[in-house]
């Protein structure tokens, strides 16, 4: 059977589904909701910027999903491999996080972005409260 496209609703569902989440929503009246452990961000969708654009007509992707994880290491072992859609631009040189656009989720399955938002959520999450979680998903 073939695995779950991942969506941009999958993202927002994975990552309210984790425990102690708060989404911080703008007053601006977008979508581009944060997602929160403890004030720590781990989902953040951004407003178009200037450091993200199609290199053939220069717009803005109005679509980049920013997760973080736990290392650089973690980092370019998702923007390096090439049959993922996570990258990364200058503007996040040293930050422990990739960038995704919504529109190219379905490259990755489900359980892929399942893994990755817990993981975000896991970098960022108190020592207690990632502890926890592990052991109630038998992972530690």
């Amino acid at each position: 059977m073939a695995s779950k496209k991942a969506r941009v609703a999958d993202v927002h569902e994975i990552a309210s589904g984790m425990p102690h989440v708060t989404k911080w929503e703008r007053d601006d009246g977008t979508d581009r909701p944060v997602y929160q452990v403890g004030g720590k961000s781990f989902v953040f969708f951004r407003t178009p910027r200037p450091d993200a654009v199609d290199p053939d007509t220069g717009e803005k992707y109005d679509d980049v999903i920013m997760i973080w994880v736990e290392s650089e290491d973690e980092k370019l072992a998702l923007v390096s491999d090439e049959s993922t859609p996570f990258f990364t631009t200058p503007h996040f040189d040293g930050h422990p996080s990739v960038l995704v656009r919504g529109s190219q989720l379905p490259e990755i399955s489900k359980q892929e972005l399942t893994e990755i938002v817990q993981d975000a959520w896991l970098s960022r999450a108190s020592n207690r409260r990632a502890t926890m979680w592990l052991k109630e998903h038998r992972l530690s």
